[in-house]
């Protein structure tokens, strides 16, 4: 296959204005910006010289303090995961109810779905109408952590010892018919649909379907209302992204996102400049406003997907290149995908392998796990936890749904997402900080957590990988990002 991209020759120079890194004067007025938005007292975002940007301290931090919470500027849910939880398309709270929860799990387990977006389209055909619904009220978070923390345990059967739920009983959970005994104690935001119509995005509010509508989706939408150029292609290139790697669903909503912001920047540009009646003005792209939808990506530090991405255990160094061939060549079949389903011209300069590869190269090297606490597993240690005689009673109903669970009930959320300042913190082998789900945190944020105390001034850290591991080994991980680690952990065990 060649993987000559003849957009990356025509749109050279377009190219290398959006690639060229941002000025210091231009990362500190975003970052400045950025965290008005944020929780980050006492942050700042500054060039460092020897590994570019770092987030500092600017003020005293004592162990256990909340350092940052960052929302994320693109995530997804991993398609497998969407078999066992159903929860927000943006800010990716569980949604519906506990019943509905294991309802659908089962439900989608027996029928053994493929991984192309399927499910939802043949579960809600069996939920009543007032269960899936626009629905603009607010209710209580229920979600997201990149570290599970302390979850506990609770008795159920292995996965091997499973023992099924009846048909009748399932349908029953998802159809509302069945109420599991205290589940009122765990309420679920009400499941919101797409307001493009399709069956494959659910959400938690009206203001989370809105946000994700006027950010990604409608690009990306299957359904009626979708401004996708070709809803067949956008199904193929769904289905390639599933069945290769799911970073490239990331990818779509970076490109998504900044032609969509650019449009909106472009249509205010025409009506301050009185020019709707000149034709050909809607056909010429504008570099400058393109940078400017652009400047979100491009704050990211970024590499070529294949130039970056480690050498899985099984290549052997000799077939490296070959590899990385490889992986270039899958790029450019699924940039081709995306092309023939979102394609727009004043932006043609996105459909770049160059910049496709670049985008996904960002994600490769910044991404957080996306981790996400389940509702379910809080019910069943709430259950497990009930004094005697209500448990007792309780269990009547609840233990033929955690044996037909097994190990199951304990799934989390998961996926992966990019955080603008999180992304900033650089990597020490002793880091100050970590990502780390309190128990009050149940939003849709990266939340950053002191390890220690950092002093007002010091640099915040996190570990880019496993600090346990020997020197030799974390040393080699490490090369895979770019950089020879010289953090006092590595000079102290080093040669």
């Amino acid at each position: 296959m060649k993987t000559i991209c003849p957009i990356d020759s025509q749109f050279a120079d377009v190219i290398s204005a959006l690639l060229k890194p941002p000025s210091p004067l231009e990362v500190q007025e975003y970052f400045d910006q950025l965290k008005s938005t944020r929780q980050c007292r006492g942050l700042k975002v500054q060039q460092n010289g020897e590994y570019g940007k770092g987030v500092y301290a600017d003020l005293d931090f004592e162990e256990g303090d909340l350092v940052l919470k960052d929302q994320m500027l693109v995530g997804a849910q991993h398609s497998l995961n969407k078999i066992d939880c159903l929860v927000c398309s943006f800010c990716f709270r569980f949604i519906g109810s506990i019943e509905l929860q294991i309802g659908r799990k089962f439900y989608l387990q027996d029928l053994g779905v493929s991984t192309n977006n399927d499910w939802d389209k043949q579960t809600f055909q069996h939920i009543p109408e007032d269960c899936c619904q626009i629905d603009s009220s607010d209710s209580e978070d229920n979600s997201m952590a990149e570290d599970g923390g302390n979850m506990g345990e609770c008795a159920s059967s292995s996965s091997k010892d499973k023992i099924p739920l009846p048909k009748e009983a399932v349908e029953s959970l998802m159809n509302g018919a069945l109420v599991l005994p205290n589940s009122k104690q765990f309420p679920l935001p009400a499941v919101t649909s797409c307001l493009g119509g399709c069956r494959e995005a659910y959400y938690c509010s009206k203001l989370c379907a809105e946000a994700d509508w006027d950010l990604f989706h409608s690009l990306l939408c299957t359904g009626e209302r979708s401004k996708s150029l070709c809803k067949e292609a956008l199904s193929k290139f769904t289905q390639h992204a599933n069945e290769t790697n799911d970073i490239f669903l990331l990818a779509a909503k970076a490109i998504s996102f900044t032609i969509l912001k650019y449009r909106k920047l472009k249509a205010i540009h025409l009506e301050e400049q009185g020019k709707y009646a000149i034709a050909n003005v809607l056909d010429n792209c504008d570099l400058s406003l393109l940078l400017e939808a652009w400047k979100p990506v491009s704050m990211g530090y970024k590499r070529r997907w294949w130039d970056c991405i480690a050498l899985p255990d099984d290549v052997d160094c000799h077939d490296e290149a070959a590899f990385r061939m490889q992986i270039k060549e899958l790029a450019f079949t699924s940039l081709q995908l995306l092309k023939a389903a979102i394609f727009d011209k004043e932006c043609e300069s996105l459909f770049s392998l160059e910049i496709y590869g670049h985008i996904i190269g960002m994600f490769e090297l910044n991404n957080l796990d996306l981790v996400v606490a389940s509702p379910v597993e809080d019910y069943f240690l709430y259950i497990d936890d009930l004094p005697y005689s209500e448990k007792k009673e309780a269990e009547e109903v609840t233990r033929p749904v955690l044996d037909a669970l097994g190990d199951d009930y304990s799934v989390c959320c998961q996926g992966t997402a990019f955080f603008p300042l999180q992304s900033c913190m650089n990597h020490s082998c002793h880091p100050n900080a970590k990502a780390f789900k309190r128990e009050e945190d149940r939003d849709g944020q990266a939340t950053i957590i002191a390890l220690r105390p950092i002093c007002k001034g010091e640099e915040v850290t996190i570990s880019y990988i496993d600090e346990d591991l020997p020197f030799e080994e974390r040393q080699a991980l490490l090369a895979d990002y770019g950089f020879r680690c010289r953090c006092p952990k590595c000079l102290e065990e080093g040669p």
